[in-house]
């Protein structure tokens, strides 16, 4: 019981374990999970926030008026925005005079220059349209636009109108609008800007040694992307040369490179989220904690588990030496069902016991009656008070048969109990077996009759006539002088059927289901007329069943009783 309760206690122990790891597995899940998403936002504002800086480092010859716009911005996302050139001199901060220094590595470079390797397309430098520029091409797109309701006009960075991304090249829209080439034509700003662009490009090359020029003139239209003017699949040092010549163009327009440093409000770092000592800790205490409870919940039950083991162990040992009135109230579950069993093959048992007693006085009954009889006619004639003449020994022959056929019975039982009762089966005529079993019991102070229809069956032949024979024997035995036995043979479906019914005493209902019973006899007085051995119907059944068939019993107390054979055909 011990190692029981020990082992339940350890297994509850791993469970609790296991369900702490599962249940930190999944926090930790969820909470990298949350730690995830909040620097994916945190990352997006950063970006958010260069490229506003960005925009405005595009469009403005340097920093001296960004404190406005770096103080909308640090408002609108939240945070301390502070911006140093590459020696570090402070230029823009958020903060106050009582913020902390900044910290040592900036958060990015803020260049218009060179965003990702690329200009950032509101750098446009010379490109700017002036006022009048502006106004005049918007009156054409104006006139283009009544012209064509199918034309949508965007803005480019430089000011000039032109059609949106969603209609690239598709200049056949305004083919019938007259108004279509003046707002393609380039303006003077445009022209100016590509030629200083063409002379600093051509300059690039002839520096390389390359061709004198690949661009020999500005364009006459504006191209639909007209911040990047380069031929596609240049060789590299067009495509270098072009980028060289864009960035010097447009240098003196944009503000130079700054530092960006971000933080809080407050001015310090945002602090990573980590498990440190102090949460550990905690966490360590709360399951050390889980595991205390589960272990305490675990004892109780498995306390509770065992009492009642313990109490069937000790009725089981009060059983094994002989008592067997031990019983044990093991309550409701499976330890309730397990007790119900005990107590109800305690009872078996005990009922076994009984019988086994009931059937040791039998058999001392059913012995000491015959061999009395032999005894003591034997000692007759040995004192010479008895004559040995034929009756005399018929009589003793009698007795010694009644003594061997109970020897039988019990020996008949004892391998039935074994498993060792054998059967040798051969083809028979079922009915011949009926009229020479009714042959030889045949009674005169009892009618006893056939009704047989011819039946082949593969059977023992002896075995079948000793149930058989038991059956009719005991239909005789309780039946009074001048009652009637009927033994009937039929075919039912696929089943030979026997069926012995007499007009006796019948059985009483509450004795039914112990007629297979050994030594059982409703008789009790045990005359030497009606009692017999008590074995004959439990051998009968032992028989049948040997035989793949059944054997059942209808009675009605005072009308008599039929027993029904059924064998497979």
């Amino acid at each position: 019981m011990r190692s029981l309760l020990v082992r339940f206690f350890l297994f509850s122990l791993v469970i609790a374990a296991c369900s702490i790891a599962v249940t930190a597995w999944l926090a930790s899940q969820a909470t990298t999970g949350a730690i995830r998403q909040e620097q994916g936002e945190a990352l997006e504002t950063d970006a958010a926030i260069v490229d506003e800086l960005v925009g405005y480092a595009a469009t403005h010859q340097d920093w001296s008026g960004a404190k406005g716009t770096a103080d909308e911005i640090a408002r609108k996302y939240d945070r301390r925005i502070a911006l140093a050139d590459h020696t570090g001199r402070k230029l823009v901060d958020t903060g106050d005079e009582n913020s902390p220094q900044l910290p040592i590595t900036p958060r990015a470079v803020v260049d218009p220059l060179n965003v990702n390797g690329k200009i950032d397309r509101r750098a446009v430098g010379p490109f700017k349209l002036t006022d009048e520029e502006h106004r005049l091409l918007h009156a054409y797109s104006a006139q283009l636009s009544e012209c064509n309701r199918y034309i949508t006009i965007v803005d480019a960075p430089n000011g000039r109108p032109r059609l949106s991304n969603d209609q690239p090249g598709n200049l056949s829209k305004w083919e019938d609008c007259t108004v279509g080439d003046r707002l393609y034509t380039l303006t003077a700003t445009e022209t100016a800007a590509y030629e200083e662009l063409q002379a600093l490009f051509t300059k690039c090359l002839a520096a390389q040694k390359g061709e004198p020029s690949i661009v020999d003139k500005p364009p006459s239209r504006v191209m639909l992307d007209w911040d990047v003017l380069m031929v596609r699949d240049s060789p590299p040092d067009v495509v270098s040369c072009m980028d060289t010549a864009r960035r010097e163009q447009l240098q003196p327009y944009v503000a130079e490179p700054v530092q960006l440093f971000l933080t809080q409000v407050t001015g310090d770092e945002p602090r990573p989220i980590d498990l440190s000592t102090t949460g550990a800790t905690r966490i360590t205490l709360v399951a050390l904690g889980i595991l205390a409870i589960a272990g305490f919940a675990s004892w109780v039950t498995a306390t509770q588990l065992v009492r009642p083991i313990r109490a069937l162990t000790a009725a089981t040992k009060r059983t094994a030496e002989g008592d067997r009135t031990a019983r044990v109230d093991g309550g409701a579950g499976e330890i309730g069902e397990l007790a119900k069993s005990f107590n109800a093959m305690s009872e078996k048992l005990a009922e076994t016991e009984r019988q086994r007693q009931a059937m040791v006085s039998d058999v001392a009954h059913e012995l000491r009656t015959p061999l009395g009889n032999i005894t003591g006619w034997l000692e007759a004639t040995q004192d010479g008070l008895a004559e040995p003449d034929p009756h005399l020994i018929g009589m003793l022959l009698e007795e010694s048969l009644l003594l061997q056929r109970l020897v039988d019975d019990l020996h008949d039982l004892a391998q039935a109990d074994a498993g060792t009762l054998r059967l040798h089966p051969e083809p028979i005529a079922l009915d011949d077996v009926v009229e020479q079993v009714v042959t030889a019991q045949q009674n005169r102070e009892v009618l006893l009759r056939a009704e047989t229809t011819p039946v082949h069956i593969t059977a023992d032949p002896v075995r079948l006539r000793q149930a058989l024979g038991n059956l009719v024997a005991n239909a005789v035995r309780y039946t009074a002088p001048g009652g009637e036995v009927v033994v009937k043979l039929f075919r039912e479906q696929d089943n030979a059927v026997l069926e012995v019914t007499d007009t006796g005493s019948g059985i009483a209902p509450e004795d039914v289901p112990h007629v297979f019973d050994r030594f059982w006899r409703a008789d009790k007085s045990r005359s030497r007329r009606t009692g017999g051995s008590g074995l004959g119907l439990a051998i009968t059944r032992h028989l049948v069943e040997a035989h793949g068939g059944t054997l059942s019993v209808t009675s009605a107390l005072g009308e008599g009783s039929t027993f029904r054979i059924s064998l497979p055909a």
